[in-house]
């Protein structure tokens, strides 16, 4: 058996063969080629995303065609591949739904794409979003409400619509304690764990002394765990960590992570049924209409918050962990 498999895929080297997805795609009249493009992802939300559309795209006997997008003048490259594939719709995952150029670029090559995406979507595109702006002031006044006062805030990267909603709703609860927001109070990063350690840093050493930091992804609030216990800080004792996603990786450190939980793989899930919607009525020639999806969030509460901690002598120093 063996034998034969490596003739095989000798013969094919040879005949220089490659699969001809778009015959796949007609001899398949009751499925679609979809692909799914994604840019830089974190590995946990990643992997929530493939779960979910892998999980629909069978339901809906489709095929899943994985299409990485990176760089300012890619998009076209990556358009042409996916075409060669014989994909007829694509899903665009942050901070790809938010690019006016990658929607721009689909459309001229006549592509569907549906949206897992955050804020104001795109016209004219089917979409699937949670309110980031309230899951972050919610986030932010059930720190308030355990009595903390002083929240760093480790913001996403500038370019994710997500990002900004998520400040702005940090910055409404605040604000609506009577605590405007400060100088040295917000770090600036870019979604991934190293920037998550640097954002932490600046919050842990910059002078603001919080006594809670409440990072805008999971893969950053992580980074501010660890670096709290390089730090030699207990977490809750001494700083308490929030985050946002809430993938399965959140319940299985220690402490177990608080955070914003938006339902990934149901949102995958969604995308891949409305965009599979749209297709259908494009073959049927039936009208169809976009179609924006708001789902549901909630606060999950875990060890890594708790009441904010006494201080030492009162100049902002935290306190010495006693080990027992």
């Amino acid at each position: 058996m063996a034998k034969k498999s490596m003739a095989v895929a000798a013969s094919i080297k040879a005949l220089g063969y490659s699969p001809d997805y778009a015959a796949r795609s007609l001899s398949n009249p009751h499925g679609f080629v979809l692909g799914l493009c994604y840019s830089n992802p974190t590995n946990a939300y990643f992997a929530e995303v493939l779960l979910g559309c892998f999980a629909q795209a069978n339901l809906s006997r489709c095929q899943l065609v994985l299409e990485r997008i990176d760089g300012s003048n890619a998009e076209p490259d990556a358009v042409t591949s996916l075409t060669a594939k014989g994909v007829e719709g694509v899903i665009l995952t942050p901070p790809l739904c938010n690019s006016e150029k990658v929607l721009q670029v689909l459309s001229s090559a006549n592509i569907p794409a549906a949206l897992v995406t955050s804020g104001q979507p795109a016209m004219g595109y089917s979409a699937v979003s949670i309110n980031d702006r309230k899951a972050a002031q919610e986030m932010t006044q059930y720190l308030l409400e355990l009595g903390h006062r002083r929240i760093g805030f480790v913001s996403g990267h500038p370019s994710h619509i997500a990002s900004e909603q998520r400040f702005l709703g940090f910055k409404d609860a605040m604000e609506g304690a009577g605590l405007p927001v400060q100088a040295g109070q917000v770090a600036q990063s870019v979604c991934t764990y190293q920037s998550g350690l640097e954002a932490a840093e600046f919050l842990l050493s910059g002078g603001f002394n919080p006594t809670a930091i409440f990072a805008c992804n999971e893969d950053m609030a992580l980074a501010a765990i660890a670096l709290s216990f390089r730090k030699g800080l207990d977490v809750p004792g001494d700083i308490s960590i929030a985050g946002f996603d809430d993938t399965p990786m959140a319940g299985m450190i220690s402490p177990a992570l608080t955070a914003v939980r938006r339902p990934i793989a149901e949102m995958a899930k969604e995308a891949i049924r409305l965009l599979v919607d749209q297709l259908g009525a494009q073959r049927a020639g039936r009208p169809w209409v976009s179609t924006h999806t708001m789902m549901d969030f909630s606060i999950v509460k875990r060890a890594s918050t708790d009441a904010p901690p006494e201080r030492s002598g009162g100049n902002g120093g935290y306190r010495k962990i006693v080990k027992r």
